[in-house]
């Protein structure tokens, strides 16, 4: 009854990461179904929290950090690793296999025009485990983190809260550079394990439309980077906050350029 206590007091103290979450939970299973948002999420979480214990004990994969036990009593912890930090990398994941997607994919000139101006995708099981797919994820993974995690160090300055530190500060506005390698080294060993699941499951059945149902998670891509750009503004990090932007400006650019049909949008004579 304890943990289910906390789990509550969790939500209220954190509902935008369950509002994610559930973001998370509906474009994935629109996409890919729900066989595979379940092993998805489980592959991913389980393989954030082993590295986040690991690190907080031995700083291999992230370099060494601590949570401080600031919220304890207020919100779920599995062991000394808070669930809601653990379980962010999931949603984060996904949302970013969804860009990596979204740049990569193939365009299919034989599918039905969508129903919205968009260039139409294929969605074949080779294309979306790609070696290709495959990096561009965990970079992009690791990308979003170099936003996350400078305004959730300063989580003392809005609700986060101070909940963690690093003994030795890195020069990303005190983030270590390891703590991004940690990232990417989470993101290639949990998509190296669903991908491996994802040929060996029954084949999915391509959802139409795909470009469409793939907007889902790239929107959850940049609405978690807004929500964290926000809140870096909101303190008054100007600098932090443009550098992030400027950031993945490129990347969104190229992606509307490359899914947007223009040819769409001209009226008909």
């Amino acid at each position: 009854m304890e943990a289910v206590a906390l789990f509550l007091k969790t939500i209220v103290l954190r509902p935008y990461v369950f509002i994610f979450l559930a973001a998370f939970l509906f474009s994935a299973i629109k996409l890919i179904g729900w066989p595979r948002t379940w092993r998805f999420w489980l592959i991913s979480w389980i393989t954030a929290f082993v590295c986040e214990f690991s690190s907080t004990r031995t700083g291999i994969p992230f370099g060494w950090y601590f949570y401080n036990g600031s919220t304890v009593g207020q919100e779920l912890y599995v062991f000394d690793v808070p669930f809601m930090d653990s379980i962010s990398f999931s949603f984060l994941l996904f949302a970013s296999y969804c860009v990596a997607l979204g740049l990569l994919l193939p365009l299919n000139s034989s599918s039905m025009a969508e129903h919205l101006p968009l260039k139409p995708l294929g969605f074949e099981v080779k294309t979306r485990t790609s070696w290709s797919v495959y990096g561009l994820t965990a970079f992009l993974f690791a990308f979003i983190d170099m936003v996350i995690d400078p305004v959730a160090l300063r989580g003392d300055r809005w609700f986060l809260g101070k909940i963690y530190y690093y003994p030795d500060p890195g020069w990303h506005f005190g983030v270590p550079m390891a703590n991004y390698v940690g990232w990417a080294v989470v993101g290639l060993i949990a998509l190296a394990i669903y991908f491996l699941l994802d040929r060996r499951l029954p084949p999915l059945s391509p959802p139409h439309p795909i470009t469409q149902r793939l907007l889902l998670g790239i929107g959850l891509y940049y609405g978690v980077l807004t929500f964290n750009l926000g809140m870096t503004f909101w303190i008054g990090e100007s600098f932090m906050g443009v550098s992030g932007l400027l950031m993945h400006l490129p990347f969104l650019v190229f992606l509307i350029v490359r899914l947007s049909d223009c040819r769409r949008w001209q009226p008909t004579v």
